[in-house]
């Protein structure tokens, strides 16, 4: 411990010639006193050991979980976790057995934000096999969204898409052990879009999905917003699986990108490298993206392990080639690294942008939603970014660097006006 001050730097208890005493009476570790002359963490474990290893269920496992609680780096996180009534009826029920160990048991319980920490606990340290968050809520997404369906001729070709097609794919992403956030949030679009038009479909024309004429169809996109165009995904599957042959919706041309000036990218990003308008880790995550055109979603995943440091400096993994990264900004990102904070963790999982909840890293949204408060227009940073980066590096290079496809490159190099002539030779 470090209580006292001594030319305005804090110093230990003897040479700030403090008298108490602040040992632990139960551990003998020296800390600050939480009650009655113990520390914190085994105050943690007296209120623990009789609320789940008094005749617990599997004693092992309840054993396990009390430890790896008692071992996080700040304890007196998890006694304001507990606080709360229904988190020690929550553990208390696990330890009985009443509630069991599986991922079946804990989604019998109201998944609020106490039940998917302890669930991401009991995945961090292998007391329950890993699942794929996102895929086990869409299977239930579905299940909801089906079951409230009144009609049959609606209800019968919506629930097919959804888990033939849909639901199908999502569940081969997870396997790959790709993100499934992206997928599962457009086919969410997809298939409420669907449902949609079909119930239109019934009750204005009483037709069905296999009846659907051309005509109908236009109708439904001509007298609605833009997102109606969504139920092209339906009609080519629906092509494929020879549900209705008949109708084609063509491509939808997408929106002009919206940009920023270069001016902007670069005013922000000094305000990031030197302000104090955010966090630490929301202002390299905003750097990432002004430096590097990265999207959210791949920053918020990014391991610490894709930071390196060579010869030439430190270096960041966002493709098949390590780009540099730049000072003072390297100085920024190795303090992020070293100073990541995993609160509830107890472990650290590597991720570069820890979570609060163990072994995740922080939501994308959380990030977006930080620097969209600050002003930032996430997309027209990205475009400009990428146009601005294709322009000083050969475009090739940049997509291997920053993880983009050679054809987003290119056309983002074509609308900077760089032509791919520019990269004339080829990369051994």
């Amino acid at each position: 411990m470090l209580p006292g001050l001594i030319d305005e730097k804090t110093v230990c208890v003897d040479c700030a010639g403090i008298t108490t005493d602040f040992h632990c009476t139960s551990c003998g570790i020296e800390a600050e006193h939480y009650r009655r002359g113990i520390c914190a963490r085994c105050a943690l474990r007296d209120d623990l050991t009789p609320m789940m290893l008094d005749n617990p269920a599997d004693p092992a496992a309840m054993q396990t979980l009390v430890n790896i609680f008692c071992a996080v780096d700040r304890p007196e996180s998890i006694h304001t976790w507990k606080r709360s009534t229904s988190v020690q009826d929550l553990l208390h029920r696990l330890a009985s057995g009443e509630i069991p160990m599986t991922h079946e048991g804990l989604d019998r319980v109201d998944d609020d934000r106490r039940t998917a920490h302890l669930r991401s606990v009991l995945e961090h340290h292998q007391l329950l096999p890993p699942r794929d968050r996102y895929l086990a809520l869409f299977e239930e997404w579905i299940a909801n969204k089906i079951a409230v369906i009144g009609q049959p001729a609606v209800r019968r070709p919506a629930e097919q898409f959804a888990t033939w097609h849909h639901l199908k794919r999502v569940r081969v992403i997870a396997a790959e052990g790709k993100p499934t956030r992206g997928p599962v949030h457009a086919s969410k679009q997809d298939i409420t879009e669907t449902i949609k038009f079909l119930t239109w479909l019934h009750d204005t024309h009483n037709r069905t999905a296999a009846t659907c004429l051309q005509l109908d169809v236009d109708e439904w996109l001509a007298a609605g917003p833009t997102t109606r165009h969504l139920v092209r995904t339906f009609f080519v599957w629906a092509k494929a699986t020879r549900i209705n042959r008949n109708v084609t919706i063509a491509h939808r041309s997408p929106a002009p990108t919206v940009t920023f000036t270069q001016d902007e990218r670069l005013r922000w990003i000094r305000e990031l490298l030197t302000g104090s308008s955010e966090a630490l880790p929301y202002r390299v995550a905003g750097i990432l993206l002004l430096l590097y055109a990265q999207p959210m979603v791949k920053i918020a995943a990014l391991r610490t392990e894709q930071v390196s440091t060579d010869t030439d400096g430190l270096r960041i993994a966002l493709g098949t080639q390590p780009a540099p990264v730049p000072e003072p900004f390297a100085a920024l990102l190795r303090l992020q690294v070293a100073s990541r904070a995993t609160r509830l963790t107890g472990a650290d999982a590597g991720w570069l942008f820890p979570s609060f909840r163990t072994g995740r890293h922080l939501h994308p949204n959380t990030l977006m939603d930080r620097l969209r408060a600050l002003g930032i227009n996430l997309r027209g940073a990205r475009a400009t970014t990428l146009r601005a980066l294709v322009t000083q590096v050969p475009p090739p290079l940049a997509a291997e660097m920053l993880g983009y496809s050679y054809s987003v490159a290119h056309r983002h190099a074509e609308l900077a006006a760089q032509p791919w002539a520019q990269y004339s030779t080829h990369r051994k």
